[in-house]
């Protein structure tokens, strides 16, 4: 085996980095689930951002009081190219937060995991596929 292996250090390093973001995202999510507190809040502004190649990612800015009484107004992480009606500016939502950091937080109906779970999923794939390339290259030496 030659330099060719070192080329397949490039899809097993897109896959490990879309494993590790996928696996993040999960347990943040998990854990917000587990040992978040609900509060009721609602949905004051969007935020709109562009990525490079111009698409519109609509992101709801969500507001509400913790249980200790601190105002909280944060971006959601999850941004949409529309918005349904359900997530207008006024719309009552619920929040899943967590009390040590409310920055950490999941609005119920919008924040979800399937994004995580593509990445999960992709990642996996390409980094047992080209581990799997690598291991039969290297039994056939």
């Amino acid at each position: 085996m030659e330099r060719e292996w070192l080329f397949s250090l490039i899809p097993l390093t897109i896959g490990v980095a879309n494993l590790c973001f996928g696996v993040y995202g999960l347990r943040r999510a998990s854990a917000i689930r587990r040992t978040g507190v609900e509060a009721q809040g609602r949905i004051v502004r969007h935020d709109v951002t562009r990525n490079d190649e111009g698409a519109k990612f609509v992101h709801p800015v969500a507001a509400w009081t913790t249980q200790d009484g601190r105002a909280c107004e944060y971006l959601s992480r999850f941004g949409r190219g529309s918005l349904g009606k359900r997530f207008g500016v006024g719309t009552t939502v619920t929040v899943q937060y967590d009390p040590e950091d409310p920055r950490r937080f999941a609005i119920q109906g919008w924040d979800s995991t399937t994004v995580d779970k593509l990445f999960t999923v992709v990642g996996s794939v390409l980094t047992a596929g080209t581990l799997a390339v690598l291991l039969v290259r290297l039994l056939t030496l």
